[in-house]
């Protein structure tokens, strides 16, 4: 009688408690799982000196430590090259392009979900797992798979995922995809893993204390010109410290001492010049998104009404979207929106399921 081989899985690990749990059920499932940590950089790298950020040598003792507890192999992948080229670069020349980055999106689509794929392919692991919030489904009518918005509304991580491939979902598991917080917390706790209250990691990984422009001037050894803050008539409102240390809807942390509030409605890098605006001028109807990954379908065949997310935490709202080429989405919005970034990720949305996304251009 032939022996039915359990399908192998590669865990990917952070050290806090979701990708613990993953692990656990993953293992409870009856797939054979092998949790790593992918090592992306060394503190010293950044100019952090405490071990408090992700990849920290307290994070690879944490999921070593769980791995122990479930009986699970366990190993450290150095991705450190990669996530310069694909995520901190990135990060470094979308501010210095006057525009807003998403590195976590980046992270995911060119580091987990891109490098650890291959990586598991090459290893003939069936299936790569993390401990994201969201649904992975296969829809026998399109013959497409599906992602889908976690139940749990304050934790659903699919505005960051929408980048998946066909064939990444086909190989990817999300264990907790219907699962709350306070379960997967619960379920730790229970099991007496080290990090069942572990405190979630709030700010970008490889910029602990979320001074942006402060990271980006040590890192990249540069200083970047004071200039001209200016209203929209060309009027000079006072002095900028470096266009870098600016995003679109500021307000706080201008240092100008103004008759109304004014907030950055757009950098303009040839002169310089920071322009703002009151805040009615912030507001617009339509945006351009390239780069796109569509999800539910092959192409926007004609234009569709969907809700649509231009940040993160933003609630969904209601548009038109339009595929005008192989890929550039045109979306307008049944009303005007706040602040659009130019470098952020658009995600569209048909009820709980993602239809796809791109870069704002």
């Amino acid at each position: 009688m032939a022996l039915i081989m359990a399908k192998k899985a590669l865990i990917a690990m952070s050290g806090g408690v979701d990708s613990s749990v993953a692990a656990y059920i993953t293992k409870q499932m009856g797939y054979d799982p092998t949790g790593i940590t992918l090592k992306l950089f060394d503190n010293d790298d950044i100019g952090e000196k405490r071990e408090k950020t992700c990849c920290s040598l307290d994070d690879i003792d944490d999921a070593r430590n769980v791995c122990r507890k479930i009986g699970i192999p366990y190993y450290v992948y150095n991705f450190k090259d990669s996530f310069k080229e694909n995520v901190i670069t990135r990060f470094i020349d979308a501010y210095e392009n006057g525009t807003t980055p998403n590195p976590c999106i980046d992270c995911n689509r060119f580091i987990k979900f891109e490098k650890l794929m291959r990586r598991a392919e090459e290893l003939d692991f069936d299936y790569v797992v993390t401990g994201h919030y969201a649904i992975i489904e296969y829809d026998e009518k399109s013959k497409r798979y599906l992602l889908k918005k976690s139940p749990d509304t304050t934790k659903d991580q699919s505005y960051v995922l929408y980048s998946l491939t066909q064939k990444q979902l086909a190989k990817t598991l999300f264990p907790l995809g219907n699962m709350t917080k306070e379960n997967v917390r619960k379920i730790a706790e229970k099991l007496g893993f080290i990090n069942a209250r572990k405190h979630d990691s709030q700010d970008i990984c490889f910029v602990p204390d979320g001074d942006y422009a402060k990271f980006i001037e040590q890192y990249t050894g540069k200083t970047y010109p004071h200039g001209d803050f200016v209203d929209e008539s060309g009027n000079i409102l006072g002095e900028h410290k470096g266009i870098i240390r600016y995003t679109i809807g500021q307000r706080k942390g201008l240092g100008l001492a103004l008759p109304h509030p004014m907030y950055v409605k757009k950098k303009d890098l040839e002169n310089n010049k920071v322009i703002l605006c009151e805040n009615s001028g912030l507001f617009s109807k339509e945006l351009y998104a390239t780069d796109i990954n569509l999800i539910s379908c092959e192409r926007i065949e004609s234009p569709i009404k969907i809700k649509a997310r231009v940040r993160y935490n933003q609630p969904e709202q209601s548009a038109v979207a339009e595929q005008i080429d192989e890929n550039t989405i045109h979306i307008v919005f049944d009303s005007p929106q706040r602040a659009i970034s130019k470098g952020q990720a658009v995600v569209l949305y048909d009820g709980d399921y993602v239809v796809g996304g791109g870069t704002i251009i």
